[in-house]
């Protein structure tokens, strides 16, 4: 297996194991709304930080160079001829 499929491999174990952390602690009253605040708290903060991600790279992305109007080729002395 190569270097990529591990990593998935780990990926997708770690995902089946917060999935079924996360329905054991739904389902047992006592940790109900603990769980429902982990997943809002993480769901907000997980998208905040990809809007703060796209506002910090459009701050320091410098502005492209105008593009200057578009001349035509000049002619070669045999085309003109």
């Amino acid at each position: 297996m190569s270097r990529d499929q591990t990593l998935g491999a780990l990926i997708l174990l770690g995902a089946i194991v917060v999935i079924g952390i996360f329905g054991w602690l739904i389902y047992v009253p006592e940790y109900r709304i603990a769980a429902l605040i982990i997943v809002a708290a993480t769901a907000v903060v997980g998208v905040m930080g990809i809007i703060a991600w796209i506002g910090w790279t459009m701050a320091t992305t410098p502005a492209p160079e105008p593009i200057g109007s578009i001349e035509e080729p000049e002619k070669s002395s045999s085309e003109e001829k």
